[in-house]
């Protein structure tokens, strides 16, 4: 993507890299922070935070938008992981952008595990070299991964592999034909299995054309897999994409443009967000790729009408929040859409099941 010569533009953008890496790293103190508070349960976050011990909590408006974006999430990925067993399927979640989440170790420590068939996460060569060193070193993220024979490091500690956990470098900016086809294929990226696309704050961060791309790579990749089953008469069981995007959005008002600003003060840009500029624009991530279904939540109406009121109860008992207002604007302003495409022919109850997937409203009184 970048010119081959070391010029300034080259070093401006390599200077912005570091930059959105180390979103990654405020994330994962964030995480951190929301763990301590007891918003969240997580056993492994600390060990992919450098001195995690020393860190200090966050305000409660990043624990309490932290917790809104995991639960949320959580929950979608779950949801993903019953459908699958209910169709005794297994399942495949590919991580973009992954960074030092955690969530393979939740879920292969957990009651569905056994749904799991691969977990896939992909991130900047450095970011990749980073964790993979830190799962060596942690026996609690080792452990968990197998027998310590199973597990192999190469690529100069950029990748790493085990039997059911795959790390990856790749720049996701690149054409997806030379950096995904490269670093995935058919031994641990089934395309016949329901694959869930994690995206947590990255496409936020590539030109829509770049991102657009990643997203087409993996719709193209079922595809010609469900017209290689349709041709050879394999099982009729539809391939099934599903994909979560969390991001910011809307930052054209006011407050938008104060985020936009702070970023800004820290070399960092969003080329992404320019065509979201409302809710209602999120769900064209998926649709204009032949989606099924889609769904777009801010995490503000995810707070008041997705959550138990005895989380909400437990959430605000934990710290004293002044910040209301400000709570309710950046919770305004981060979303998260889904959206499933199944491939392929199906019955009527597989799809009425498959597409119902998503977040589902909870009764309760607001206070």
């Amino acid at each position: 993507m970048f010119p081959p010569n070391r010029s300034v533009t080259s070093e401006r953008s390599q200077d912005a890299d570091a930059a959105i890496r180390q979103t990654d790293s405020d994330a994962a103190l964030a995480r951190l922070s929301a763990v301590k508070k007891g918003y969240l349960q997580d056993p492994f976050i600390q060990h992919l935070v450098p001195r995690a011990r020393q860190t200090h909590a966050g305000p409660p408006l990043i624990n309490i938008g932290t917790y809104v974006r995991s639960e949320s999430i959580d929950r979608l990925v779950e949801q993903w992981l019953d459908l699958s067993k209910h169709d005794r399927r297994l399942c495949q979640i590919v991580s973009l952008g992954a960074g030092s989440d955690t969530r393979f170790w939740k879920i292969s420590t957990g009651s569905r595990k056994d749904s799991l068939a691969s977990y896939i996460e992909i991130d900047f060569p450095d970011v990749t070299t980073k964790k993979a060193m830190a799962i060596r070193k942690s026996k609690a993220l080792g452990e968990v991964l197998g027998p310590p024979e199973s597990i192999r490091v190469s690529h100069g500690g950029t990748t790493l592999d085990a039997p059911k956990y795959h790390l990856r470098p790749a720049d996701l900016r690149l054409p997806p034909t030379e950096v995904l086809s490269s670093c995935l294929n058919s031994d641990i990226l089934n395309p016949t299995l329901p694959t869930l696309l994690l995206f947590e704050c990255v496409l936020v961060y590539m030109t829509p054309n770049a991102s657009a791309a990643v997203i087409q790579w993996f719709v193209d990749y079922f595809e010609c897999a469900a017209s290689t089953q349709g041709t050879s008469g394999a099982s009729d069981r539809p391939g099934i994409l599903g994909g979560i995007v969390y991001e910011m959005f809307g930052l054209g008002d006011a407050f938008g443009q104060v985020m936009m600003n702070n970023l800004r003060a820290r070399n960092v840009t969003l080329p992404g967000a320019t065509p979201y500029h409302s809710l209602s624009t999120l769900p064209s991530r998926f649709l204009n790729h032949g989606f099924t279904s889609t769904a777009a939540l801010t995490l503000r109406h995810i707070r008041r009408d997705y959550l138990p009121g005895s989380e909400l109860e437990r959430i605000s008992s934990l710290e004293m929040l002044d910040e209301v207002e400000e709570l309710e604007l950046v919770l305004e302003h981060y979303a998260i859409t889904s959206g499933i495409k199944l491939f392929g022919s199906c019955d009527d109850a597989t799809k009425a099941r498959w597409t119902a997937w998503g977040l589902v409203p909870v009764a309760h009184v607001h206070s």
